[in-house]
């Protein structure tokens, strides 16, 4: 097994895009989705990822965990409206494509490819809209915190929006790690 993982991390080494584009989002509060003030960035085509959809997301989660984003798991994104308050997450397309929407209701529709990732602020509503049958995403989390899963209510908001403000910036990219791009766009 050591050496299974010793091999995907060399090939994840050599599985991403220096030079991603990066499209930043600021999202408002929405309802009693708070959002946060940090923007959620999406990195285009970050990942060079083969088409088999298991080991593209083996390499994507050996890059996450490389750089100390963990508790990853692989799936699809809920299909309702949610947000975490008491960490980050991160968003890495292993497979196929999908309409995900920022914000909460009436939030802002984004379209996520393979090879794409997407850095979540803790307090971002997201939801999927629509996916194609292939699709499919791996999940990590700064130092592999545990996660929460809020819905938008009045009765967690104030609660929420307290957690929310003592989380700090993880010093670490999912992606790039100490020198990434998440610590000049998340100051």
């Amino acid at each position: 097994m050591a050496r299974i993982l010793t091999i995907i991390t060399q090939m994840s080494n050599r599985r991403t895009n220096p030079h991603p584009h990066i499209v930043p989002h600021f999202l408002e509060r929405n309802q009693f989705f708070p959002n946060n003030k940090l923007p959620a960035l999406i990195y285009k085509a970050v990942f060079e990822i083969p088409k088999q959809k298991n080991k593209a997301a083996q390499i994507v989660q050996a890059i996450f965990l490389r750089n100390d984003w963990g508790n990853t798991w692989r799936n699809g994104i809920y299909d309702f409206h949610h947000y975490h308050s008491n960490t980050h997450e991160c968003l890495g397309i292993a497979s196929g494509e999908a309409t995900v929407i920022l914000g909460g209701p009436d939030g802002k529709r984004f379209i996520l490819t393979q090879g794409d990732l997407v850095i979540l602020p803790a307090g971002t509503a997201h939801k999927c809209a629509s996916a194609s049958s292939d699709f499919l995403c791996v999940g990590g989390y700064p130092h592999g915190l545990d996660y929460d899963t809020c819905h938008g209510t009045e009765g967690e908001y104030k609660e929420a929006v307290g957690r929310l403000s003592k989380l700090p910036v993880p010093k670490m990219d999912p992606v790039f790690g100490a020198h990434g791009f998440l610590n000049s766009w998340w100051k």
